[in-house]
C-alpha cells in the first residue's frame, strides 16, 4: 500500500470513482461527503494525507484545511476545486494546504501529488523520531549518542566526574575529546571555577613554558611585568592539556615535577608557588608508542594516565551517525536560515556506509556544507562531498577460482595488517593487540611493507 488517504467531497459519485481509481494505484481511500464528518473521521482513523474539495455544503474545504492543520499539523492537505484562480490557490495555501489541484481531476496528477504529500508526511515522522531519539539518547554534557560504545563512555565519565584524579582522554582526531573534558569539568565539584585549555601543539616551544608556568618580570626580553601562567589562572578549576603528545621533551620534566609537587616556579622566578587544579590531558597519538620511541617520558605518561578514557571512533558507533547528522542539520539549518528538515534515505545510507576518518568533526563539516548547497528541504546524495558519495569499503576477499589471480599468503597478510591498522586509525598499539602480535613485531612488518608511520590504505 502506497498510503492511506482521507477524501472529503460532497459528490458521492466522485468519491466512489476516486476510491476505485486510487485503489488500483495502491492507495487505501476512505471518504466522507461532509467536512464535519471528515474531521470526525480524522480523529478516529490513521491517515497520511487529506484530500478535500474546496466548495462543499456546511464546512467548506478551506475551513476543513485550517482545522486539520490545527489538530494534526503533521498531515498534509490537498485542496481540489473547479475554480482554479490565483485567489483560490492563495487562499488554500494560507489555510495551510500542502498542494492545490483543479478539476477535472487527472488521476496521474493526483497520484503524483499524493505520493509527494505522503513522502512529506513520512519524512516529518522520521525527523520527529530522530529528534526524539536525540532527546532520549543518553547525554554527557554536549556528547550525543545512544550506541553501546558511548553508553560505556558515559558510565565511566559519570563515575570519575567527582574525582580529583588526573584523566587522560584518548581517541582519534575529531572524536570529541575536548567536549568530554569540558563535560567532566561541568559535572564535577569544580564547575563554578575556571576551565582553562591550552593546545600543546599550537604554542611555540619557546612560549609554552611561560604560558603554563608564567614568568617573572625581566625573565626575558619584553617581560616588563610578571604574569601568572595557566596553572595558576586555573586554580580551583580544571586545566586541559590538549594534544599533550606534542609537548616538547625539554618541558616534560618540569611539568612532571609540578604535577607531583603541586607547586611551580615561574620562568625567571625564585619562589615556588602552590596551585590547585584538576589536570585533564588529551591526545590522538599513541603515547605508549611515543614512550618506546623515546619521544615521551615514561614517568610523565604514568603520571597523567591515572584514569584513562578512550573515546570510540564514529565508525564504531553505529546509528549515532544519523543522530548526530540530524542534530547538526537542526543547528546549521537554523544558522543559515534555511528550511532543511532531514536526509533523503539514499543520503542516510551513504552517511552510514562511510568510514568517517575525521569522525564527528568531519560529519559536522559534511552537514554544514550540505546545508549550504542544498536547494531542497532534505539533504540528498548530490549535496554530500565526493569522498562520501564515492566511498567503498575495502575488503580482503578471495573472489576468483583462477589460480593465476590468487596471491601469496604473505600478500594476504600484508593487506590484512594494513586493513586492521586503517580500521583503528593508525593506532599501532590497538592494531598489535587485534593482530595478536607485539608492537615490535608490527613495526618490523610495517618496515618490510614500506608502509611508513601510519598507513591509511591497504
Amino acid at each position: 500500500m502506497k498510503g492511506r488517504v482521507l477524501l472529503v467531497d460532497d459528490e458521492r459519485s466522485l468519491c466512489e470513482a476516486l476510491q476505485d481509481g486510487l485503489g488500483k494505484r495502491g492507495f487505501e481511500v476512505i471518504w466522507r461527503t461532509r467536512g464535519e464528518d471528515g474531521l470526525e473521521a480524522l480523529r478516529g482513523e490513521e491517515v497520511e494525507v487529506v484530500v478535500t474539495d474546496l466548495r462543499m455544503h456546511g464546512m467548506d474545504g478551506l475551513e476543513l484545511c485550517q482545522r486539520v492543520v490545527e489538530i494534526r499539523p503533521d498531515i498534509p492537505v490537498i485542496v481540489i476545486t473547479a475554480f482554479g484562480t490565483v485567489e483560490h490557490a492563495i487562499g488554500a495555501i494560507r489555510a495551510g494546504a500542502y498542494d492545490f489541484i483543479t478539476k477535472p481531476i487527472e488521476t496521474d496528477v493526483l497520484v503524483v501529488a499524493l505520493e509527494r504529500a505522503i513522502q512529506h508526511h513520512r519524512l516529518q515522522g522520521e525527523v520527529k523520531s530522530l529528534r526524539r531519539a536525540i532527546e532520549d539518547a543518553r547525554h554527557f554534557g554536549n556528547l550525543i549518542g545512544g550506541s553501546t560504545a558511548m553508553q560505556a563512555t558515559y558510565d565511566l565519565l559519570g563515575r570519575i566526574a567527582d574525582s580529583p584524579a588526573t584523566v587522560l582522554i584518548t581517541g582519534e582526531s575529531g572524536t570529541g575529546k575536548e567536549v568530554a573534558a569540558r563535560a567532566l569539568h561541568e559535572r564535577g565539584p569544580r564547575k563554578s571555577r575556571p576551565f582553562v585549555a591550552i593546545n600543546c601543539s599550537a604554542v611555540p616551544e619557546t612560549l609554552l613554558e611561560s604560558e603554563l608556568f608564567g614568568h617573572a618580570r625581566g625573565a626575558f626580553t619584553d617581560a616588563r611585568a610578571s604574569r601568572a601562567g595557566l596553572l595558576l589562572q586555573a586554580t580551583g578549576g580544571t586545566l586541559l592539556l590538549d594534544e599533550i603528545g606534542d609537548m616538547p621533551m625539554a618541558l616534560q620534566p618540569k611539568l612532571l615535577r609540578a604535577l607531583q609537587e603541586r607547586t611551580l616556579r615561574p620562568v625567571g622566578g625564585d619562589e615556588e608557588l602552590p596551585f590547585d587544579v584538576r589536570i585533564i590531558a588529551t591526545t590522538n597519538r599513541d603515547l605508549r608508542t611515543l614512550v618506546e620511541e623515546g619521544r615521551f617520558r615514561e614517568d610523565l605518561y604514568f603520571r597523567i594516565n591515572v584514569i584513562h578514557v578512550e573515546l570510540p571512533p564514529l565508525r564504531a558507533r553505529g546509528g549515532d551517525v544519523l543522530l548526530l547528522a540530524q542534530h547538526f542539520i537542526d543547528v546549521h539549518a537554523t544558522r543559515a536560515g534555511k528550511h532543511v528538515t532531514g536526509l533523503t534515505p539514499p543520503a542516510a545510507e551513504k552517511l552510514i556506509a562511510y568510514s568517517w576518518p575525521g569522525n564527528v568533526r568531519e560529519l559536522q563539516n559534511c552537514i554544514e556544507r550540505a546545508i549550504a548547497l542544498t536547494q531542497q528541504d532534505r539533504i540528498g546524495v548530490e549535496d554530500l562531498p565526493e569522498t562520501v558519495r564515492a566511498y567503498k569499503r575495502s575488503h580482503v576477499l578471495i573472489a576468483t577460482d583462477d589460480p593465476s589471480e590468487l596471491v601469496p599468503l604473505s600478500e594476504v597478510e600484508r593487506r590484512y595488517v594494513l586493513r586492521v591498522l586503517e580500521a583503528v586509525g593508525g593506532n599501532k598499539t590497538s592494531a598489535a593487540h587485534i593482530l595478536g602480535v607485539t608492537r615490535k613485531t608490527l613495526y618490523r612488518k610495517l618496515e618490510e611493507y614500506g608502509a611508513g608511520d601510519a598507513p591509511k590504505d591497504a
